[in-house]
C-alpha cells in the first residue's frame, strides 16, 4: 500500500574524493544526557518546552566549493543532455550537507544574539529584559523553551521566516514532550474519553498471546 509519494534528488556521495570536493564532513549532536539534562533544567523552571522540525534541513545548507551532480534519470533535459548541475546549495547525499547546515543554523543563531554554550556547541542561550531562552538542537530536531511566552513565539516566528519547518509540537509544562499530532488521533480509536495516566498500562501486567482474536495493522500503532 502506498502512503506517499515522494520523489527527492539525492547527491550520490559515495563518488565524492577525499581532499577534492569535500573537507570535514562532521556536525556536532547534542548527546542524550544533555537533552535529560535541559528537560530537567525546564520542569524545575516550570518552563514549557515546544518542539520543531526542520524539514528539508539538509537542503538549507550553503557549498562554498564547486559539486557538481549528473542529470537524474529519466529526467535529462532535451535541449541540454549531456550537462550536470552545478550546485548553489547542499542536497541529501552530500558529505558536507550535516556541516553545512548545522554551521547556517549556528550563523542565524549567533546573529539573533544568541550565546553558544562553551562546552556543549549545539546549546543557545538568549536573555533579555530579564527573560531567558534555551534552545537545544539535535540535527534537524529543535527543542526550546524559556521564561516569556513572548520571547518563546517570536523565536519560533524567526525560525519558521528562515527555515522550511513542520507545525510546531507543543509539550506540557515541566519537560514532558507530548506531540500534538498523536494525540488528536485518539478519537481514531475511541480514546477521546479515556482517562489520561502516566503510565499507559499497569507495569505488573502479564500478556499473552490471544490465538483467537482479530489480526491488527500493526503500522496504526
Amino acid at each position: 500500500m502506498v502512503v506517499r509519494n515522494k520523489a527527492r534528488l539525492i547527491a550520490q556521495g559515495f563518488y565524492q574524493k577525499e581532499g577534492i570536493d569535500y573537507a570535514e564532513t562532521f556536525a556536532p549532536v547534542a548527546r542524550l544526557v544533555a537533552i535529560r539534562i535541559l528537560l530537567a533544567f525546564a520542569a524545575s523552571k516550570g518552563f514549557k518546552l515546544q518542539h520543531m522540525d526542520v524539514k528539508l534541513a539538509f537542503l538549507n545548507g550553503f557549498i562554498e566549493e564547486e559539486v557538481y551532480v549528473r542529470q537524474p534519470p529519466n529526467f535529462e533535459s532535451a535541449k541540454f543532455s549531456d550537462r550536470m548541475y552545478k550546485l548553489r546549495k547542499t542536497l541529501y547525499g552530500l558529505k558536507q550537507a550535516p556541516r553545512a547546515w548545522y554551521a547556517r543554523l549556528k550563523s542565524f543563531m549567533l546573529k539573533s544574539r544568541f550565546v553558544m554554550g562553551s562546552v556543549d556547541k549545539i546549546l543557545f542561550l538568549l536573555s533579555r529584559d530579564g527573560d531567558t531562552l534555551i534552545v537545544q538542537i539535535y540535527v534537524n530536531d529543535i527543542i526550546f523553551g524559556g521564561s516569556s511566552h513572548a520571547l518563546v513565539s517570536s523565536f519560533a516566528k524567526q525560525m519558521s521566516r528562515e527555515f522550511e519547518m513542520s507545525p510546531i509540537d507543543q509539550a506540557r509544562p515541566g519537560g514532558y514532550l507530548c506531540p500534538s499530532s498523536q494525540v488528536h488521533k485518539g478519537h481514531k480509536f475511541d480514546m477521546n474519553d479515556s482517562k489520561p495516566m502516566t503510565t499507559l498500562m499497569s507495569t505488573n501486567t502479564a500478556l499473552d498471546a490471544d490465538e483467537d482474536g482479530e489480526a491488527v495493522d500493526q503500522k496504526e500503532f
